[in-house]
């Protein structure tokens, strides 16, 4: 059984940083996809960066230049740092890692948890 579990969120100032983690745990083969998701309220949940296995970033548009993903292979592990914080970048955010626990298996997304973000002067 694998799990996500999240940290990092909470209440910041605009301009301020937070640093959002997720560890996977569990039996794993492989992780081929890592990525960060964030819901508002009332508004469909979309991707904000996302890292593959050979180290490739993608990020969404609004959060270029000021977010920056990372991982740790060893620890099954995504970072997103976040710098220069706005109002509108406050939003659950959840983690997401496509992966496979047995090389005969096929690939599957688990989710996080989700953790606030909250930026708020």
């Amino acid at each position: 059984q694998v799990q996500l579990v999240e940290s990092g969120g909470g209440l910041v100032q605009p301009g301020g940083s937070l640093r959002l983690s997720c560890a996977a745990s569990g039996t794993i083969f492989s992780i081929n996809f890592m990525g960060w998701y964030r819901q508002a309220p009332g508004k469909e949940r979309e991707l904000v960066a996302s890292i593959i296995r050979d180290g490739s970033t993608s990020y969404l548009d609004s959060v270029k230049g000021r977010f920056t993903i990372s991982k740790e292979n060893a620890a099954y592990t995504v970072h997103l740092q976040m710098n220069s914080l706005k109002p509108e970048d406050t939003a659950v955010y959840y983690c997401k890692m496509e992966l496979t626990t047995d090389w005969r298996r096929p690939r599957a997304d688990y989710w996080g948890q989700g953790t606030q973000v909250t930026v708020s002067s």
